[in-house]
């Protein structure tokens, strides 16, 4: 069977100049920009462009694509890294940040909800699978609970990070995500008081 010849360097150079382009186009509200336009700021020719994508559609879904391939990307290193419920709790302000971009590339994204596109579909799947990874080390070493799937955990963040049209969600998002955190952690007792780590790194004894 066929299989697709990888790119030469120049070629990854454009399509890599195009996907950062276009993200920085849509983060900036500009959903409406059009093809011409970003392959000038990206410094290649539209037929560039369209030898990588072959309709704008194609351009927006391969930015999200990259945005989600980066963000699941993530547990491995911070698994590397930091103790399991460390991990856990910064790949959470991880999925907070990555709502926010969804945010910001909400009306580009628009052009692809209408389409048969499994991107949306594909992302929930593979966040959900990054969250069962953490999990499954947390309880491995018995500080997180093992009661808990990765899709229930991210449909309580996709709850939380349902916010974005209050002005200053981020910062409220972020707090109610701690609750969270400190609900799947085992809290160990340390004398007579709990050491416990909130959200944001800080220690406290209940």
């Amino acid at each position: 069977m066929p299989t697709s010849r990888p790119l030469r360097a120049d070629a990854r150079r454009n399509r890599q100049a195009l996907l950062t382009t276009a993200r920085e186009v849509f983060l900036a509200g500009a959903a409406d920009t059009g093809v011409e336009e970003i392959a000038r700021q990206a410094g290649v020719s539209v037929g560039t462009l369209y030898r990588h994508f072959a309709t704008r559609e194609a351009l927006v879904e391969a930015v999200y694509r990259q945005e989600v391939d980066e963000l699941c990307a993530a547990p491995a290193d911070l698994l590397d890294r930091h103790a399991p419920d460390e991990a856990l709790r910064r790949f959470l302000l991880l999925l907070v940040d990555h709502a926010a971009i969804g945010k910001g590339m909400a009306e580009a994204l628009e052009s692809i909800m209408a389409t048969d596109s499994p991107v949306f579909d594909d992302a929930r799947t593979r966040m959900a699978q990054s969250l069962d990874r953490l999990l499954a080390a947390g309880a491995a070493a018995a500080i997180i609970r093992d009661d808990v799937t990765g899709r229930t955990l991210l449909r309580a963040m996709g709850g939380i990070c349902e916010m974005r049209a209050i002005a200053g969600w981020q910062q409220e998002a972020r707090q109610i995500s701690a609750i969270l955190f400190d609900g799947l952690r085992h809290v160990t007792l340390s004398g007579n008081s709990q050491t416990i780590r909130s959200l944001d790194g800080s220690e406290s004894d209940a």
